[in-house]
């Protein structure tokens, strides 16, 4: 579970962009815009990103805050499933990124994986539909919720992508150093059961 401090800055930073949305009276701006300047001293006193950056996090949000969509392909050849490095952190995770308005998620599955590791792919199945905060990932300000699609390769060969600089296929027994802000290995591990047993339900929390 996330630490407290992360959900209360989170739920000051949504509260207040609701306000500043919504908010007409001057005066409840203010103290809108001073509950989000409340949240970004929250995030940068325990981070190590500065206050400009914090705040230029939110300040591109506006609307009712809602969670952020990352959706995840898991690709399977011979028993070992597909990752690629990450350029930011030098982790492996599987291909992904954030929902693309526009597209379905299984079109971003598809898209991503193409763009950072140059197979072509189909969806097959949702394997499952995860709250980050409930996972041992690093600290985030954003709430986001993460979909996992398992997709067969239909095509394609392996191809760095912008933000990837490696393309591989790893055993349930020999998985690399993870980006952990990405993926898990215990999400890594429910991947495999899923190939283990094409039967299993989809995970959701």
């Amino acid at each position: 579970m996330e630490p407290k401090w992360l959900e209360w800055a989170k739920q000051l930073q949504s509260i207040a962009q609701a306000g500043l949305t919504y908010s007409k009276d001057v005066y409840d701006l203010e103290r809108f815009e001073l509950i989000r300047n409340i949240s970004v001293e929250m995030l940068s006193l325990h981070t190590d990103a500065s206050r400009t950056v914090i705040k230029d996090l939110f300040a591109n949000e506006t609307g009712y805050a809602t969670p952020k969509v990352d959706i995840r392909a898991v690709v399977f050849k011979e028993n070992k499933i597909l990752m690629v490095r990450e350029n930011t952190d030098g982790g492996w995770a599987l291909p992904g990124g954030w929902g693309d308005i526009g597209l379905t998620p299984n079109e971003v599955a598809v898209k991503e994986v193409k763009e950072e590791s140059g197979f072509e792919v189909k969806p097959i199945k949702l394997t499952a539909v995860l709250d980050k905060k409930c996972h041992p990932h690093p600290p985030s300000p954003y709430h986001v919720y993460k979909i996992f699609i398992q997709c067969e390769i239909i095509g394609g060969a392996p191809m760095e992508g912008v933000e990837t600089d490696a393309v591989d296929f790893f055993a349930e027994n020999e998985l690399p150093p993870l980006s952990a802000a990405r993926n898990t290995e215990s999400q890594i591990r429910l991947a495999f059961k899923h190939l283990h047993n094409p039967q299993e339900p989809v995970y959701f929390d």
